[in-house]
């Protein structure tokens, strides 16, 4: 399983609310200082080191792949034990665990790292679910444990948006997902495809959401997603239907109708041949 790490350092000294500054360190980057405010996003899951300085040795990554279980946030700290006084470091550190076979290419097509240092004029709502999440952890209370997860979800959703928007445009997201979301014609089909997976779906019909006519939208569809559009909307049937095997007791053929299969026997099969095993196989092991 691979896992996408949030990190988030000092927002303003309020108790339990990250604060100070560290330095990330991984093997394939320059090292990034991390102060007051900041946001950090690793959506591949790579090892790391946090320490108070770019040279510093430290021996055992404190996040990493192997790190939290799905949807985990805790608190952190480093503490200047030499005896010099020295200044104190709060961080919290989340990960999701991801299936890679099941990965979106949105997520796939990120950089290795997703630095949103704070500053401003940045939006607020960042900053506001840090902080709703440090008081979460402060002070836990009836529903903290549904709190969190979804304050988790809703931080990871606004570091994709500002991102997003911030983006300059460079060569190296011509294709892929991000590309893909930057086009009109193409978000509006992949929104039709989300919206009703079940729905009976040609590639003249995604044109026609698309507004454009059926051989530019194909095209278009399969350079900037990087599949053609049924090879997509059959990724995302399955995608759907291993969730809805995973978090319901629905019957196979129900699970079928809900992605567009009025056969079972054909739903079984497609699924087994994106899958590499049967869905009553893939529940079970669930």
């Amino acid at each position: 399983m691979g896992s996408g790490v949030l990190l988030g350092t000092g927002v303003g000294g309020l108790p339990g609310v990250p604060q100070g500054s560290c330095w990330l360190l991984s093997a394939d980057a320059e090292p990034v200082r991390l102060g007051p405010g900041d946001v950090v996003f690793l959506p591949h899951g790579k090892g790391h080191i946090l320490a108070d300085s770019p040279r510093a040795p430290v021996a055992t990554p404190v996040c990493g792949p192997d790190g939290p279980e799905p949807h985990d946030l805790y608190a952190s700290d480093s503490v200047d034990r030499s005896g010099a006084g020295g200044p104190v470091t709060v961080l919290f550190c989340g990960a999701y665990q991801l299936d890679p076979s099941r990965a979106h290419p949105v997520l796939l097509s990120l950089p290795h790292l997703i630095h949103l240092p704070a500053q401003p004029g940045r939006r607020a709502e960042l900053a506001s679910a840090v902080k709703l999440l440090a008081a979460e952890l402060e002070t836990p209370g009836l529903g903290t444990d549904a709190a969190v997860p979804a304050l988790l979800d809703t931080l990871l959703l606004y570091i994709l948006r500002i991102w997003f928007d911030e983006r300059p445009l460079r060569e190296d997201h011509t294709t892929g997902g991000v590309a893909a979301l930057n086009d009109p014609p193409v978000t509006a089909a992949l929104h039709a495809i989300h919206r009703d997976p079940a729905g009976s779906w040609t590639v003249a019909k995604l044109a026609a959401e698309a507004g454009l006519s059926r051989a530019p939208f194909a095209e278009r569809f399969a350079r900037l997603v990087g599949q053609p559009p049924l090879a997509y909307l059959i990724w995302w049937r399955m995608t759907t239907a291993a969730r809805l095997l995973r978090t319901s007791n629905a019957p196979l053929r129900s699970v079928a109708a809900q992605v567009g299969y009025t056969s079972e026997f054909a739903f079984a099969h497609t699924f087994k041949h994106v899958h590499g095993t049967p869905p009553g196989s893939y529940r079970r092991k669930g």
